[in-house]
């Protein structure tokens, strides 16, 4: 049974205007009666801490008791946040700032904050390089990240536009990824999401999936036209077909003709130890979801992700067998 002041969190602050659309859309798409469905959702949501995006997402309408009981929901997600991660540490991982300064060996690459009182540094360090990637210290899904020409106009013009930003920003060195990586998308870096989960001094490596970048987009992400896939996290094989966010499926890559099921990200037992020993380094929080990038040199983290996403792991196009990864969850 879900958190009971979790549940009724969600029931308050719930949009129910959304939910509705949903409800339609499944109504429409599995001829089930509106009533039917809306008191089957309020069942998931009780039993399994499902939300109204899990039940339509998951297609669980479609789903028996026992194949429900098998999938990582909304609220069963905030549960192992709320067992594993100490709120008085998440911003280390959170901050991007904060958490450059802690992982900085597993980074493979520099970086610098743009303050007030570094601007020569700043300047300096712009000069250096025809391209600098420029970072928010908050923010997800590739929103507040800015591809920089530093030759497209003055050092000092670029230093005073981003230091005069509402939040604090930094720059960071562009990551070169292997070629095998690059070949099937070349015009972002193609991430692998790794979680993991520490608990009395053990690290498990729970799930992970791929994502792809597509239509030219210089980021990877889902909600940015990217696509994802499912990686066997012992392996690192890519085991099915990414899909994007409008449920196209695809066997080749659009722009490039690369074939994605069966490919295996190279290094990957580098992964697997860069990982574990990162996951040591705060050990307060101990639900992490690890955005990694394969270079030519090894493997090296993009970010950190104290509240991991649940979905991409377990779409209905890749769960064939209608099973879920919660039990990979529990140790």
């Amino acid at each position: 049974m879900p958190n009971i002041k979790y549940l009724i969190r969600r029931v308050t602050r719930m949009d129910y205007k959304a939910m509705n659309a949903k409800i339609k859309d499944i109504h429409q798409k599995s001829g089930k009666s509106r009533v039917w469905i809306f008191f089957d959702m309020v069942h998931c949501g009780r039993k399994f801490g499902a939300g109204y995006m899990d039940y339509w997402l998951y297609e669980m309408y479609n789903l028996t008791d026992a194949e429900r009981d098998t999938y990582i929901t909304r609220g069963r997600n905030y549960d192992l946040v709320k067992r594993y991660n100490d709120p008085a540490y998440t911003d280390l991982i959170d901050n991007k700032i904060e958490f450059n300064k802690r992982f900085g060996e597993f980074l493979g690459r520099k970086w610098i904050e743009i303050r007030k009182d570094n601007k020569q540094e700043v300047i300096d360090f712009i000069n250096d390089h025809d391209f600098l990637m420029a970072k928010a210290d908050l923010g997800s899904c590739g929103k507040t990240v800015e591809k920089v020409d530093c030759k497209a106009e003055p050092a000092e013009a670029i230093y005073e536009r981003l230091v005069n930003m509402e939040r604090p920003h930094f720059f960071e060195e562009m990551i070169v990824q292997h070629p095998a990586v690059s070949a099937i998308y070349p015009y972002s870096i193609n991430t692998v999401r790794l979680v993991t989960i520490q608990r009395d001094g053990k690290v498990h490596v729970a799930s992970a999936c791929c994502r792809f970048g597509n239509y030219g987009h210089s980021v990877d992400n889902f909600n940015n036209g990217g696509m994802t896939a499912p990686v066997d996290e012992k392996t690192g094989e890519i085991t099915d077909f990414p899909i994007d966010k409008t449920k196209v499926l695809y066997e080749k890559h659009p722009m490039t003709g690369a074939v994605f099921k069966g490919f295996v990200f190279p290094m990957w037992d580098q992964v697997l130890e860069m990982c574990t020993k990162a996951a040591m380094v705060v050990p307060q929080v101990g639900f992490i979801g690890w955005d990694v990038c394969i270079t030519p040199d090894g493997p090296v983290i993009v970010e950190g992700n104290d509240y991991p996403g649940h979905d991409l792991y377990q779409l209905p196009e890749h769960t064939h067998d209608k099973k879920g990864i919660w039990p990979k969850y529990q140790f």
